[in-house]
């Protein structure tokens, strides 16, 4: 853990940009080792994104929850709207056919669920989805607005990022940085008014640690709609 904070303290940049590119790619692996490459590559994403955010607390100054009324607030408003806001052409697949970009699948995708693969209520089916809500809500929110609101935004305002406020509002890099953000998402439109949301939470504070916060409990409340609603979708 020393020589990989270490080796991620060498640049503020390396140290904000590193953990998230790391966790992307390992996204990108869960679909090409087969079904069970879907699931199992999540587990290992999640130990090693948790591994990240811990060597990156200790030179990564801003990286601190604050669990304040706002953060709670702005939580629960951007989970209803990720919610509220499904349907046909508010997913990427759907925006694209709809723009004639692709063909319309005739099959509907296969879901992200491990009780189909690992049997209904197994061991196993109930491991991976407790590390999914596990990661999904400690891992993913830290990794995420650290690279987004921490570093993509300033540096797309300044190249010496650091000497840009938190708290600085730079329309430019605040819409660029939420149409990143949601185009990262199968959801596009409720990731880009999440991605406003959250840096609008970053800007009003001057700090990360409540967007931290208020993406946490967003991605704690979707993990728990989705296993308690069977809204596989989402995930």
């Amino acid at each position: 853990m020393k020589s990989l904070t270490v080796y991620l303290g060498r640049s503020p940049a390396t140290a904000r940009v590193l953990p998230f590119v790391v966790f992307v790619l390992l996204t990108a692996c869960q679909g090409l080792f087969g079904e069970a490459g879907r699931y199992w590559f999540y587990v290992a994403k999640t130990v090693l994104g948790g591994v990240l955010v811990c060597a990156m607390v200790p030179i990564v100054s801003e990286l601190r929850v604050n669990l304040s009324l706002a953060a709670v607030l702005v939580g629960f408003a951007v989970f209803g709207i990720w919610i509220g806001t499904e349907n046909s052409w508010t997913t990427q697949p759907g925006l694209w056919a709809k723009l004639g970009l692709t063909t319309p699948s005739p099959a509907p995708p296969k879901l992200w669920n491990p009780h189909l693969y690992f049997g209904q209520d197994s061991v196993l089916a109930w491991i991976v989805i407790l590390t999914r809500i596990f990661g999904s809500t400690i891992v993913v929110p830290p990794l995420e607005e650290v690279f987004y609101r921490s570093f993509l935004y300033r540096y797309l305002s300044k190249t010496d990022f650091l000497t840009v406020p938190l708290g600085r509002l730079v329309p430019g890099p605040f819409v660029l940085t939420a149409l990143l953000f949601g185009f990262t998402h199968r959801e596009w439109l409720a990731g880009i008014l999440c991605g406003m949301a959250y840096q609008g939470l970053v800007i009003w504070k001057n700090r990360l640690g409540d967007a931290i916060a208020a993406h946490a409990i967003t991605n704690l409340l979707l993990g728990l709609w989705v296993v308690l609603r069977g809204q596989w979708q989402f995930w």
